[in-house]
């Protein structure tokens, strides 16, 4: 197995369940509510570590229960905190989420520890060995957290690291076009195809695809949902159909296990469309457990339903 580095948040998320977002000033009962370990970067490294590799988690916590509730299954994976943070005057992030019936969800984000990720803890041995960087672009958004980020980018890249970075809703409508030269020499960069049109300011995919190649960036992978995902380099451009499942329930952290099983994928050699179908497997069985982090990944079958699924296609 690979050695691998996240860096991005480690969050509590507080999980609604509602019949239907408040209108402003409204008051709703929720159906169910519970507090779930999330994260783009938990969730990242959570779910590497259960692939069977080797891995780091970079990020900043709060003191209290809420940093234990964040940490709790990054801690029972295995992750290694030698890189965590503590931060005795900001609270732990936190985000708070409506879920509709149709798996919509609304979110508030509280920043707190995360953003201040302090970068001179960075040193050349932190990236020896190292086999792979997987980033969540929410650590690219501002504060010290984006000096630690694209620091770790540079140096993951001076190493021989293969990079990775998903993008995120969020980090894509803070930055926009700003965050195309932070990520201009990433590897592999994944968004879905909303935040692909947000990004490039374009509503056809051809279109954004062939914009950012002029800009550099021409290897991709859009997660377009229902359908699959695409992948793009500049030899070719491949949808890779679904993985079908019944009983979703929660898409919260399914794009992250998307990411994590196209990353697991690709530094153990696997061609690219068989990780995007790797990454359709993963993500389409996150969707079936409440919360970003309760579904358990096992290399093997994963490894086998990846491999049926891109045979299908082929």
């Amino acid at each position: 197995m690979a050695n691998l580095l996240v860096v991005g948040d480690a969050t509590v998320d507080q999980m609604y369940f509602v019949d239907a977002v408040p209108e402003p000033g409204g008051e709703i009962t929720a159906t169910r509510s519970i507090l779930e370990p999330g994260g783009a970067g938990g969730t990242l490294a959570t779910a590497l570590a259960r692939l069977g590799h080797d891995v780091r988690i970079a990020t900043r916590v709060g003191t209290g229960p809420f940093s234990e509730l964040a940490l709790a299954n990054v801690r029972a994976a295995g992750v290694s905190g030698d890189l965590i943070q503590v931060d005795d005057d900001r609270q732990t992030s936190s985000v708070t989420i409506l879920v509709t019936p149709d798996t919509q969800r609304t979110m508030v984000t509280a920043i707190g520890a995360s953003r201040e990720l302090d970068a001179r803890t960075l040193t050349e041995a932190t990236f020896e060995g190292l086999d792979g960087l997987v980033m969540s672009a929410y650590s690219l958004v501002g504060g010290p957290q984006r000096d630690y980020a694209v620091k770790a980018l540079e140096m993951a890249a001076a190493a021989g690291a293969t990079t990775f970075v998903d993008m995120g809703t969020g980090a894509v409508n803070a930055l926009k076009g700003r965050l195309i030269g932070l990520v201009r020499k990433v590897d592999h960069l994944l968004l879905n195809e909303k935040e692909l049109f947000a990004l490039t300011g374009t509503t056809s995919i051809s279109e954004a695809v062939s914009g950012l190649a002029e800009q550099g960036i021409d290897h991709l992978v859009v997660k377009v949902g229902e359908m699959g995902s695409i992948v793009i380099t500049p030899e070719r451009s491949e949808l890779v159909d679904p993985y079908e499942i019944d009983g979703v329930v929660d898409t919260t952290g399914a794009g992250d296990y998307y990411t994590a099983a196209f990353a697991h994928a690709t530094v153990l050699g696997y061609d690219l469309l068989e990780a995007a179908a790797f990454g359709n497997v993963a993500g389409a069985w996150n969707t079936t457990e409440i919360g970003a982090q309760r579904r358990d990944l096992d290399a093997a079958t994963l490894r086998r339903e990846a491999r049926a699924l891109a045979s299908e296609g082929a």
